[in-house]
């Protein structure tokens, strides 16, 4: 399912999106990011530091306002940390809020937080493991079953508490229900659609959404009157934004608790477990820096102003008496060893491809990182799979580029000069050099009147305007030339190239003068033909008068024999 992606439109290729991806879930393919969803962990890092903003979040939006519309009982389940999200006087001008959208109930996340909590202080005192991973945090899960599958056995095999919190809703309101879970995390839109929780979350809007729906709708929350949730959470629910899922109220003494947030740090703790560092610990791991408060579509982005927030509202909130739920399996997960199929280059393979991009020995391998893999080798690998092109190495594209600059610069037909905005020589090639007999070196940064008339550089230079295509006759070289000088405005540089076309000058004056005297040959032919065409006709003229007085004589004489005296 297509959830996550960037718009083909804005994407630039600068890899920025591959360079900010922990595990390399993104595809280039035709100079176009792509995400594979297969791989992909839903952390909105790419999202976050795209600098053309040509992310593309699937949006659930238009699926709730029908379901409103429909006169579905459509519920709401918040995320605490909406209370540092949105410009409002009181938590209550936010469910009114909801309600104006057409909410039929509104209730916080934070209910289903607090049955996880119960059921992880159960099986973490029941168990046996020597090491407990929380599984609040649908990215790190996905972190965790694609990337570190040996690690599945130790994740607390519990829903997340937006999946505890809609099965409550379901149970509760009915199966008809249509549960939105309205938070700052991207993850969850993925979260939602995994098959092993099918129908339990029917839409999720992101904070920033839910901005862009209230301003859609000329709703300023700090405006509104108050109403109360349809349910009250309590502290311990509440408290999940800010790190606090495990402590030792419900964790055993022999085990230390280790918050961990953020993409690297995460990665860096499970590799320490898969390498035995780690012994006796109960994992609290969350993929965004900062847990929630930091989520990719949160709306308010002062950290500490969010993070006060949530503290202020956690005071405020009661501890819940008791916990009652007679179906505690209702609320586990399987966990599965999600690990992408990958094909494996072999050495042979990986120096192949690097022999492309111009790495012949291990000194070429600048391991800059500019394509967004590591190393050379790492984005070979990545060739090798069809994740990634040759030409992403910016290095060997310059490399590149400037041989063959260089190569039309020195072989060109054309004499080509570069002149700076002081009108000195900057550079010009071979043939420039043998137009005006001179060698580079003797006129670089010399006045370009030390080799022509430096007129036509200062008019286009005033002006700003290129000249095209102008014809140029150069006494002193005895060349003409056909010259264009254009102006490069942002290097600031005059670009003159000069075809030399002396010889097809000097052809036209022969044709020219060949077409002359052939016309001057015709003119006397016609002059000659037309003195003959007169003298013949002089003649027909009294050859006609003569025969016509003749045939005049005949005629009478005719007439008389016939005795005809007309």
């Amino acid at each position: 399912m297509n959830i996550l992606n960037f718009s083909k439109a804005n994407c630039k290729n600068c890899y920025k999106c591959l360079r900010s991806c922990p595990v390399k879930a993104i595809k280039i393919k035709n100079e176009q990011a792509q995400i594979v969803i297969e791989k992909c962990i839903g952390c909105g890092n790419c999202f976050r530091v795209c600098p053309q903003n040509a992310r593309k979040i699937k949006s659930d939006l238009e699926k709730v306002k029908d379901a409103i519309k429909d006169g579905k009982k459509v519920i709401a389940s918040v995320a605490p940390s909406y209370v540092g999200a949105f410009n409002m006087k009181t938590v209550g001008q936010f469910a009114t809020g909801l309600f104006e959208l057409g909410f039929s109930i509104v209730e916080e996340t934070a209910i289903g937080a607090e049955v996880v909590s119960e059921i992880y202080k159960n099986k973490i005192e029941k168990g046996d493991k020597k090491i407990y991973i929380t599984t609040c945090c649908p990215a790190a899960n996905d972190l965790i079953e694609n990337y570190y599958p040996k690690l599945v056995n130790y994740m607390l095999p519990v829903v997340s508490p937006m999946i505890a919190h809609g099965k409550i809703i379901k149970e509760k309101y009915g199966m008809d229900s249509y549960v939105v879970f309205i938070g700052p995390c991207i993850a969850k839109k993925l979260e939602a659609v995994d098959f092993r929780h099918d129908d339990i979350v029917d839409a999720v809007i992101t904070f920033d959404e839910l901005e862009e729906w209230f301003y859609n709708e000329k709703i300023e929350l700090d405006h509104l009157e108050e109403s109360d949730f349809n349910e009250d959470s309590f502290k311990r629910g509440r408290a999940y934004p800010l790190e606090s899922v495990l402590n030792y109220e419900n964790v055993s003494r022999e085990y230390e608790v280790l918050k961990i947030s953020g993409i690297e740090n995460s990665m860096e703790t499970l590799e320490s477990i898969e390498n035995n560092h780690l012994d006796k610990i109960c994992l609290e791991i969350n993929t965004c820096s900062g847990s929630c408060i930091k989520g990719p579509a949160m709306t308010e982005k002062n950290f500490y102003k969010v993070k006060k927030a949530v503290k202020d509202y956690v005071k405020e909130a009661k501890d819940m008496e008791g916990f009652q739920d007679s179906n505690c399996e209702n609320f586990n997960k399987k966990f599965l060893d999600k690990s992408p199929l990958r094909k494996e280059a072999s050495q042979e393979e990986i120096e192949e491809i690097l022999k492309k991009i111009g790495k012949y020995e291990e000194k070429d391998e600048l391991n800059c990182g500019g394509c967004g893999y590591n190393t050379c080798r790492e984005k070979a690998q990545a060739v090798y799979e069809g994740m990634a092109e040759l030409n992403m190495c910016l290095p060997f594209m310059r490399s590149k580029a400037e041989g063959l600059t260089n190569v039309i610069f020195e072989h060109s037909p054309n004499g080509i000069i570069l002149i700076d905005d002081e009108l000195k020589i900057k550079e010009l090639n071979n043939k420039a050099e043998k137009l005006f007999h001179v060698r580079a070196h003797e006129v670089k940064n010399k006045p370009v009147e030390v080799i022509l008339d430096d007129e036509l550089f200062r008019r286009v230079l005033q002006r700003k305007e290129s000249i095209i295509g102008k014809k140029i006759y150069h006494k002193e070289y005895n060349i003409v030339l056909f010259q264009s000088i254009i102006y490069l405005e942002k290097e600031s540089i005059l670009l003159a190239i000069m075809t030399n076309i002396t010889e097809e000058e000097k052809h036209k004056e022969e044709l020219t003068l060949v077409k002359e005297n052939t016309i001057e040959a015709a003119q006397k032919v016609i002059e000659k033909q037309m003195r003959v065409a007169q003298e013949i006709a002089s003649l027909l003229g009294e050859t006609t008068a003569e025969t016509k007085g003749i045939l005049t004589k005949l005629k009478k004489i005719v007439l008389q024999e016939n005795g005809d005296y007309r």
